[in-house]
């Protein structure tokens, strides 16, 4: 075998349609196209286009907005923070970070904001670092003797 006699397979490549060359190809005069009107023409988009009927697209209700510019946080619960602890995928005796949470499967990801509320019970001290946290739950880990560290902006003031 030599490399000018390499060949494709019969049948690996199609050719393309040869249009209006006559009526002998099965394709000639229209090519395929029929008889005038919108699809006989050039440049014809008819996607979604229901013969004049309002499209389904505009006859279903639209519903609901999504702020690209608002922050989206991961939520964890204290119940499910002590269940991690209890499952040995959380040390309590170390500090409990986005990375620690991710590590733990309890968020998606270290890059997450995340923001810690008060359902479930916490017993474990721990030392947490969130990006938000309701009051309950502030109140329910300093209860068990831990802390958590807010960022500046989000921590609650001080005349609350």
């Amino acid at each position: 075998m030599k490399l000018n006699e390499i060949r494709d397979n019969e049948g690996a490549r199609k050719g393309r349609k040869r249009l209006g060359r006559g009526i002998g190809s099965g394709l000639g005069k229209t090519s395929g196209r029929g008889h005038k009107g919108q699809g006989a023409r050039t440049g014809v988009a008819i996607k979604g286009f229901e013969g004049g009927q309002m499209p389904l697209e505009r006859r279903i209700p639209k519903r609901g907005f999504r702020s690209r510019s608002q922050l989206e946080y991961q939520v964890v619960n204290l119940g499910r923070l002590q269940a991690a602890i209890d499952d040995g995928k959380l040390d309590a005796k170390k500090d409990i970070d986005a990375a620690a949470l991710a590590g733990a499967g309890l968020i998606r990801s270290a890059g997450d904001k995340v923001s810690l509320l008060a359902k479930g019970e916490l017993k474990a001290k721990v030392k947490l670092a969130v990006d938000r946290a309701s009051k309950t739950a502030l109140a329910a880990v300093e209860k068990a003797g831990g802390s958590v560290t807010l960022p500046e902006a989000s921590a609650p003031a001080a005349s609350e």
